[in-house]
């Protein structure tokens, strides 16, 4: 199990790039429409001026049932171990084991 704190952090950081998402993306259109290079450097300043947790690559994937952050499977939301577990147990539909 992953400490209470990462994963509250992560949902801090969740909600800030939500906040900041539609800040960032009209920022960023500016950015291609200005054809002077003077004038995508102010914008470019503005874009740096949100928080750093609002960055969409800041943000990572945890286990639902865990919270641990590495060796994630996206359609399920599950950690490798987690999932294998509930594969063997057959509690993921659809999933089966390899063998070869």
């Amino acid at each position: 199990m992953a400490r209470k704190s990462l994963i509250q952090r992560e949902k801090k950081r969740h909600k800030l790039e939500q906040k900041y998402h539609l800040i960032r993306r009209s920022l960023k259109k500016e950015i291609s429409k200005v054809p002077s290079l003077s004038d995508k450097w102010e914008i470019h300043g503005k874009l740096q001026s949100p928080p750093r947790n609002s960055a969409p690559t800041r943000l990572h994937r945890r286990c639902f049932s865990t919270g641990r952050s590495r060796a994630n499977y996206r359609d399920f939301g599950l950690s490798g171990h987690i999932l294998r577990e509930m594969v063997h147990a057959c509690l993921l539909p659809g999933a089966t084991r390899s063998s070869w």
